[in-house]
């Protein structure tokens, strides 16, 4: 269900270790009378107030106990995730055919309770379709095994003692009662989700309990367990992409797709693009010609037949289109379809569009009239919405820019969902074709079936769930469609918040409530490391919610709602769920709404200590460039402290830095003090930043010789400058402020003369690029960030031809995530092709010390653990005369701290060839 939009206040979250655990929770909730909301792990069902209950999390369930490649079937845990279930069944040739975008962190259990889909579901069929048999617990400790059932095993289980036969007598009778009731209003479309699936419960069906059960959101029982089927995947595919003017035309275009019988048929639309583009630095991949496509993916049983397939179908349509094969390019296509729920939450100009009206599904036949109707709905409404969705079924994804923040904006939500209702109803459709209806569709349900279909939800629910306490207020005796709106919580902001912010905010209107409005919930930061992602490093190594993104986030909208957190900035309990953010700023280009924690950590951080002693890490590493320049001064001594074994302990403990690191060395002479100036060459301003300044001057010194052997002549700055980082990572930012103003008037007449910035240090650059103007509002600022280039983005800008002599080497190279997130790779790749070497870029990931992070005491477990997962292997496994290239220097200081090897900076890798 859409539960991003509603309050989630349980009393108590019980995480079920196993069954046993799981039946104890719930004999303890039934003991105290307290409701219950099953949570399959992943996915949440919970997006009510009930103002007590116990949420059991089933995460902790997550053995595929067993994979019969014969019978085609699998045995799960709920909290199993659908990629480690599809990994597992790849072996013997086989997957699991329910598909959503969530499928890197969604649980079979949250699957199971909402009938999930996906892309798939054309050719594969929902969750339903795939489920063999369920292990459930009731709230009243009944335990059941429920699956088909022959008409003479329902009559045996129906005479059993008990709440056994209790429970099969009633399933029984419901069903034999409303035979034509249930045949002809359920089961009309593929897609229809919204109710309870009662007609699994005819005799046609196989009386199947089990998958009358799925789609109940935890309603009726909590599920331990289940057998699900498998299905063959093809041998080969092609992804072919059709461009079409609108997505109405795309929809009109799906019949004449679906008798070619595809695997998918997904809609894309350019608006959505067009967000990603705007947000993220990496290039999209190459579309035919359109305003919206659609992904026609088909199988074969070798390349030349799926091709073949594809041909038929674009020769079909005679419309623009491109045909994909190559595995790395349809996974990059996908990845733009799968980030459109994110996306799409906030609109071109910055306002914010919502879920409440996210998966309706027509029969695909109706599916263009309906949109054109949605469309003109929207329209008289004055409202905006961008579609994308599972086309192929008739299922349309959509975010609106509602106000739910005002009591006119929900009324105004209320009149379009109620006649939004009407028009899907008219249409033959159904309000709910994945997500489930929880609180957000309940209501309408009655405007969707009869009555007596209403009564007949109401008794399903009883027999299993007598006393109501099962997520009660979803589907059956719903809340309002406008209750429990967590929006309203922060109008106005409690007044332990009433302090200004320090950042601007600007893609947020200046708005700090409103930044902690971008997560919805989408959870793409509980990944653990798929398609490249840095996002989120301290989850994959605890695993725990409140180490995630959405989890911060979420902790930090229920601070400024002062309702479950009352002690606003002084909280510390969002306190200690930043401590292990690293301030990696991957979630400022992973998540797909661009939650930039690290900037909220900092704007945390700096109210949570105002006026108060802070962590002695924040004085150390906080004012480190200070620090660093009075080093500077006595070199030997400063090396002589800080690598003895004594004085090093008495500084890392006064420092509040791990005992088990070991600190840098400072160089003897600064990379400012023995830079030379030269006369020749367009004029270009070297950044000297603390760490290649203090700690490796020589690649200050390389990056000298590439620009004047590129036709150009490096100057410094006329005195001291400094991003503020330090400062600014440690929430110190009225110092930070001061430093960049200052680092402004410096830079001031470079600035005024257009003179391009080269940077080494990417945090540094990123810094310049994006804390610098929102934290002083200097328009100096906004043209330094401009006019800021890592060294190969320069060339490739202002010296597109030149490279240096090639040579040809090997090397791997470790992206800092400041440059993944907010500067690019593109031109660093082509420079190191230009230069000869062959690189292979590891998989996007933090390398754990990410500034002061890893230094501070407490951390370094967590920093190791997060270098163990890939670059610290990949170090070790790499042939010796491989090249290590970090160009950030917490990068490369992990890689020496944690190896043998020693790593380099870009600009020694293209010094190295120049005579």
């Amino acid at each position: 269900m859409d539960a991003s939009n509603y309050r989630q206040v349980p009393l108590a979250v019980v995480i079920a270790a196993d069954a046993d655990d799981a039946v104890a929770a719930v004999a303890a909730a039934r003991e105290f009378g307290v409701p219950i909301v099953p949570r399959g792990g992943g996915t949440s069902l919970a997006g009510n107030a009930t103002g007590g209950g116990l949420v059991l999390d089933l995460s902790r369930l997550d053995t595929i106990e067993e994979i019969d490649p014969v019978a085609r079937t699998a045995r799960v845990g709920p909290g199993v995730v659908l990629d480690d279930l599809r990994a597992a069944a790849a072996g013997h040739g086989l997957t699991f055919g329910p598909d959503p975008s969530t499928h890197s962190r969604c649980t079979l259990g949250g699957m199971i309770a909402n009938n999930s889909c996906g892309a798939h579901s054309v050719a594969w069929g929902t969750t339903l379709d795939n489920v063999v048999e369920l292990d459930v617990l009731l709230y009243d400790g009944t335990r059941l095994t429920v699956g088909p059932t022959t008409a003479e095993e329902l009559s045996r289980l129906a005479a059993a003692p008990g709440r056994v036969g209790e429970i099969h007598t009633a399933l029984r009778d419901l069903a034999t009662g409303n035979l034509a009731r249930l045949r002809t209003e359920l089961g009309r479309l593929g897609r229809q989700v919204s109710g309870y699936p009662l007609h699994q419960l005819l005799p046609e069906h196989g009386h199947d309990i089990a998958k009358a059960l799925v789609g109940t959101e935890g309603t009726c029982v909590v599920v331990l367990g289940a057998t699900v089927r498998l299905v063959g995947v093809p041998a080969a595919r092609a992804l072919l992409v059709l461009g079409f003017g609108d997505d109405v035309a795309a929809a009109d275009a799906v019949p004449a797709i679906l008798p070619h019988r595809p695997l998918t048929v997904e809609s894309m639309d350019e608006r959505i693009l067009a967000l990603r583009d705007a947000r993220s630095s990496e290039r999209r991949p190459v579309l035919p010609d359109g305003g919206a496509w659609l992904f026609v993916e088909v199988g074969g049983d070798d390349l030349a037949s799926a091709s073949d397939a594809a041909t038929a179908i674009a020769e079909r349509l005679g419309v623009p289109h491109g045909m994909y094969t190559e595995p790395a390019v349809r996974r990059s296509l996908w990845r733009l379809r799968e980030e459109g729920s994110g996306i799409s939450t906030r609109m071109a100009d910055g306002s914010e569009a919502w879920p409440g009206w996210e998966d309706t599904a027509v029969p695909p036949e109706r599916l263009g009239a309906y949109l054109r109707e949605l469309r003109a709905l929207l329209g008289r409404h004055g409202l905006r919405g961008l579609t994308y969705g599972h086309f192929g079924e008739g299922c349309v994804h959509i975010r609106i820019d509602w106000d739910l923040t005002h009591r006119d904006g929900v009324a105004a939500y209320r009149r379009f969902v109620e006649e939004g209702a009407d028009l899907v109803v008219r249409h033959g459709g159904t309000l709910s074709g994945e997500h489930g209806d929880g609180q957000a569709r309940a209501e309408l349900l009655p405007r969707m079936y009869s009555p007596t279909m209403i009564t007949l939800f109401s008794r399903f629910k009883a027999i299993w769930d007598p006393e109501g306490r099962m997520n009660p207020g979803m589907i059956v005796s719903p809340f309002g469609i406008d209750e429990n709106l967590r929006f309203a919580a922060v109008e106005p902001l409690p007044a332990t918040l009433s302090t200004g912010t320090e950042f601007r905010y600007p893609h947020d209107g200046g708005d700090f409530a409103q930044a902690m409005r971008r997560c919805v919930g989408v959870a793409k930061c509980r990944d653990r490391g798929a398609d490249g992602a840095v996002m989120c490093p301290s989850f994959r190594v605890t695993g725990e919610e409140r180490h995630s993104t959405r989890g911060r986030a979420r902790l930090l909208y229920e601070m400024l709602a002062g309702e479950v957190i009352t002690d606003g900035w002084r909280s510390t309990e969002v306190r200690d769920a930043l401590d292990l953010c690293l301030s990696c700023k991957g979630c400022a280009s992973d998540c797909p709404v661009n939650v930039d924690m690290a900037t909220y950590k900092a704007e945390f951080l700096h109210h949570h200590y105002a006026r108060r002693v802070r962590p002695a890490a924040h004085y150390s590493m906080g004012w480190l460039p200070l620090w660093l320049r009075l080093a500077s001064q006595t070199p030997r001594l400063a090396n002589a402290l800080m690598s003895g074994r004594g004085p090093a302990g008495v500084l890392k403990r006064l420092g509040g830095i791990a005992p088990q690191r070991s600190l840098p060395r400072v160089a003897r002479t600064p990379f400012t003090r023995s830079f030379l100036a030269g006369e020749h060459g367009r004029r270009v301003v070297l950044w000297p930043d603390t760490f290649t300044n203090f700690f490796a001057p020589w690649i200050g010194a390389a990056a000298v010789r590439v620009l004047r052997a590129a036709g150009f002549e490096p100057l410094l700055p006329s005195g001291s400058v400094c991003c503020g980082l330090t400062w600014v990572s440690t929430g110190q930012l009225t110092v930070a402020r001061r430093v960049m103003r200052r680092s402004l008037r410096v830079l001031g007449p470079e600035i005024d003369a257009g003179t391009p910035v080269v940077g080494l240090e990417p945090s540094c650059l990123s810094a310049l690029r994006g804390d610098v103007p929102e934290l002083t509002g200097d328009r100096r600022a906004e043209r330094l960030a401009a006019r800021s280039h890592t060294l190969a983005g320069f060339l490739a800008a202002y010296a597109p031809g030149w490279a240096p002599p090639a040579e040809p080497r090997t090397a791997i190279t470790q992206v800092h995530c400041h440059q993944h997130a907010t500067l690019g790779f593109d031109a660093d790749a082509a420079l190191l092709a230009r230069a000869g070497v062959d690189a292979r870029r590891l998989p996007a990931g933090c390398c754990g010390l990410a500034g002061n992070f890893g230094f501070e005491r407490g951390h370094y477990e967590v920093s190791q653990a997060l270098a163990e997962h890939t670059l610290l292997p990949a170090v070790r496994e790499a042939a010796p005369d491989t090249l290590v290239v970090a160009d950030g220097f917490s990068c490369r200081t992990q890689i020496e701290q944690g190896s043998d090897r020693h790593a380099v900076h870009l600009a020694e890798v293209l010094a190295a060839t120049l005579s």
